[in-house]
C-alpha cells in the first residue's frame, strides 16, 4: 500500500506538474489560443505563488496554524488539482461535451488521489492538502470557465503528445528537491540562521506509542507470590 501512495504521490511532483502545465500553455498557443494561454499562465502562476508564499512565511517568519498542523499549502496537492483537470478536459474537448465531462470528471478523481496520497507519506498535513487542493481545482475552475466559449484549432491528440513525454521520463528522474530551494530562500529572506520546522508531527498521533517496547506484564498469580529484597534472603508477602 505504501507503495502504491508513493507512485501516486509522485505524478504531484513538480517533474512531472511543471512541464504538463508549460504543456497545457504550449498547446493553447499551437491553436492560436492568445488568450486562454494568458488566462492559464495567470491562473497557475497565481496558484504557484501562493503556495510559495504560504511556505516562505512558516520557514521564514513561523507564521502557520499550529492548531490545525498547517505551515503552507501543499505544492503537490495544488498543482495536481489545477492540472491534470484542465490537461484531461482539454484533451478531449472536442469530442464534444460528454466525453469532456467524463474527462473532467476522471482528472479530478486523479488530481484528489494524488492529493491524499501526500498524508500516509507524511509529507503533509489534513489542512495543508485541503487547502493546496482546493487553491488547484479554484485554478482549474477558473480556467476551464474562461475556456467554454473558445475553441483551439488544434485537436487533442497533440495535447496527450505533449503530456506523454513527462509521464513517461518522471519515473527515472531523481525528484527536484523545492523544498530545500525553499528553505536556503526562507532563511536569505528572514535572516534566520535556519528554517522554522514544523513543532508537530504529522501522522496518526499514536504513531510513536506503537515503536515503543511493551510493557512488561506481571505473571497473573504475581499477586500471590513474594518478593525478594536484593541481596536478602526475607521474603515479605505483598
Amino acid at each position: 500500500m505504501t507503495s502504491w501512495w508513493n507512485a501516486l504521490s509522485a505524478l504531484g511532483g513538480i517533474e512531472v506538474t511543471g512541464p504538463l502545465g508549460i504543456a497545457i500553455a504550449v498547446w493553447l498557443l499551437a491553436g492560436r489560443s492568445w488568450r486562454l494561454s494568458l488566462a492559464w499562465c495567470v491562473f497557475y502562476g497565481a496558484g504557484m505563488t501562493l503556495v510559495v508564499l504560504t511556505k516562505l512565511a512558516y520557514m521564514g517568519w513561523g507564521i502557520g496554524i499550529p492548531e490545525l498542523k498547517f505551515a503552507g499549502l501543499s505544492g503537490h496537492a495544488m498543482r495536481a488539482c489545477a492540472v491534470f483537470p484542465v490537461a484531461f478536459y482539454l484533451a478531449l474537448r472536442h469530442r464534444g461535451e460528454r466525453p469532456s465531462r467524463v474527462a473532467l470528471a476522471a482528472g479530478v478523481a486523479l488530481a484528489a488521489l494524488v492529493s491524499i496520497s501526500r498524508v500516509p507519506v507524511l509529507a503533509h498535513s489534513w489542512s495543508e492538502v485541503l487547502l493546496g487542493g482546493a487553491v488547484g481545482f479554484a485554478v482549474a475552475a477558473g480556467f476551464i470557465w474562461q475556456a467554454r466559449s473558445e475553441h483551439p484549432t488544434v485537436v487533442g491528440r497533440l495535447l496527450l503528445a505533449l503530456c506523454i513525454p513527462p509521464l513517461l521520463v518522471m519515473p527515472t528522474r531523481e525528484p527536484v528537491h523545492t523544498e530545500r530551494m525553499l528553505k536556503k530562500l526562507a532563511v536569505a529572506l528572514s535572516g534566520r540562521d535556519t528554517a522554522v520546522e514544523r513543532a508537530w508531527r504529522l501522522g496518526p498521533e499514536h504513531a510513536d506509542q506503537r515503536r515503543l517496547p511493551a510493557a512488561p506484564q506481571r505473571h497473573p498469580d504475581a499477586r500471590q507470590q513474594p518478593d525478594r529484597l536484593p541481596g536478602s534472603h526475607v521474603r515479605l508477602a505483598i
